[in-house]
């Protein structure tokens, strides 16, 4: 078992033409680094093609309920995001969530509830 609770990374080189990091293989290595509670975090260009492609690829790794997904930006970039351990709370839970994340940081996080949701 895996001894980082989060990975955050960067797929895409100095040309940020399409992730360069991005088999099932190399999201499995992640996968295999976190603990039972841990995640993944990845910046993928939501607009793009290989971006369905990046979806594939991590869902094969951790499976298709343990994967969730912003909204693009404007600008195209998409945060994934992959449970080692899938877990699917409520909107209700997730929102009770965010209230302590926005309340004790003051980041908008209740906002971003609007943009956030399985991928499955």
């Amino acid at each position: 078992l895996g001894a980082y609770d989060a990975l955050q990374v960067d797929l895409y080189d100095h040309e940020a033409a399409a992730p360069v990091l991005d088999s099932p293989d190399f999201y499995a290595d992640c996968r295999n680094a976190l603990t039972d509670d841990g995640c993944l975090t990845v910046n993928l260009f939501g607009r793009d093609a290989s971006y369905e492609q990046s979806l594939q690829s991590l869902c094969a790794a951790f499976g298709d309920d343990a994967v969730w997904a912003f909204k693009p930006t404007r600008e195209g970039n998409t945060v994934v995001l992959a449970q080692r351990t899938p877990s699917r709370p409520t909107r209700l839970q997730l929102l009770a969530r965010a209230e302590v994340v926005q309340e004790r940081w003051g980041l908008p996080a209740v906002k971003w509830m609007k943009l956030f949701k399985p991928v499955a």
